[in-house]
């Protein structure tokens, strides 16, 4: 049965994003209703910090406890605010029972959450592509947000998918142990077949980055860059973190000619030589944070910040250290608090889709 578009020739496209510093117009951010702890999987406890999964495992698959939740809540909504605050449309994801137990032919799971639109979607100019993420509880998460892309698409939007994968046994190893510092990088999927989480990669025009991790590989990567054509080049960007995953605690482009890395992880003199004529900004140590946090990112997640245009950036508000070297750099930081955003997966960039920018494809090389 065929869908009409209801689209008319003139009508303008609400979805164009090309880069990660445009002005932003519009983008959706995620949700933490029905949010439950993964199930227990080897590609989900290699990808967060050893003392979460502990804790992951035991929890697999119950609710998010409330104060959790309600604590995150609270971060979030001051978040929409500032967003809304600065003149940028903010779109939701439909609320869903992550809980409900779902089946493939081999395996078994539950959901996760809807917190982090950036990992399942990536927008290329008018097109919204949907991943193949390698967590089985991340399998159905899209559903959540096939009412806002229906829209889009009814609005003269592209919107494709990757293949589905099939997620079985021979994708992962079982017997995977994360590698030391004086050890060859290995990954807890291999190439099976092609998967990817759209955090994996970072917009710069015609230009791409992006990260082969812990849950994207060699074959996810070519199968973007086949998709998306000769107009775009992606670019990998080699990384010394040992359970990588997601390139935006890693690598960061914040306006043209400006990047900002993470120097644990990269060794600049690595970088791709494109990026010779870019500054690099070296991030600043992220400052501790007191107590015990329950989180899925490593402290690196200071990285995370979501640009407003090519001066105004959101930025955690405990890290003092990394608002004034973005002061330093000529930036205009906006403070928010968002640590308890962490145990759902991420911060600003994760928590965010871009659906428009105010701008155009170009090359910035």
């Amino acid at each position: 049965m065929t869908e009409t578009t209801n689209s008319s020739p003139n009508q303008i496209c609400p979805v164009n994003s090309y880069n990660e510093w445009d002005k932003l117009e519009e983008v959706i951010v995620g949700r933490l209703e029905g949010a439950t702890i993964p199930s227990y999987h080897v590609s989900v406890t290699h990808n967060i910090p050893k003392t979460t999964a502990k804790l992951y495992r035991f929890f697999a698959g119950r609710r998010y406890p409330n104060f959790l939740v309600q604590r995150a809540q609270k971060e979030l909504d001051e978040f929409i605010h500032i967003l809304k605050s600065e003149g940028i449309i903010v779109r939701r994801p439909e609320i869903t029972n992550f809980s409900a137990r779902y089946q493939s032919p081999n395996w078994k799971s539950k959901g996760f959450c809807s917190a982090c639109p950036r990992d399942g979607f990536l927008v290329i100019g008018n097109e919204i592509i949907e991943t193949p993420m390698s967590w089985r509880s991340r399998y159905f998460e899209i559903y959540a947000y096939r009412s806002l892309f229906k829209e889009y698409f009814r609005q003269g939007a592209k919107w494709t998918s990757a293949p589905k994968p099939q997620l079985l046994d021979s994708l992962y190893d079982y017997n995977f142990t994360a590698p030391k510092k004086d050890e060859p990088i290995r990954y807890v999927i291999n190439e099976f077949e092609p998967v990817f989480d759209a955090a994996d990669f970072v917009r710069c025009g015609q230009d791409i980055f992006a990260l082969k991790s812990n849950v994207t590989n060699s074959l996810g990567i070519t199968w973007l860059q086949r998709h998306l054509g000769e107009k775009y080049k992606i670019h990998e960007i080699e990384t010394e973190c040992r359970t990588p995953m997601h390139i935006d605690t890693t690598f960061m482009p914040l306006a043209p000619g400006k990047v900002l890395v993470n120097p644990e992880y990269i060794n600049i003199s690595k970088l791709p030589k494109i990026l010779k004529s870019w500054d690099i900004l070296i991030a600043p140590e992220p400052d501790p944070i007191p107590g015990f946090v329950v989180s899925m990112c490593s402290k690196w997640i200071s990285l995370n910040v979501l640009m407003l245009d090519e001066k105004r950036v959101i930025v955690e508000k405990s890290q003092e250290s990394m608002i004034q070297a973005l002061k330093n750099w000529g930036f205009e930081p906006i403070k928010c608090s968002f640590l308890n955003f962490a145990p759902f997966g991420g911060s600003f960039h994760c928590a965010t889709l871009d659906i428009r920018r105010k701008g155009e494809l170009q090359s910035y090389f």
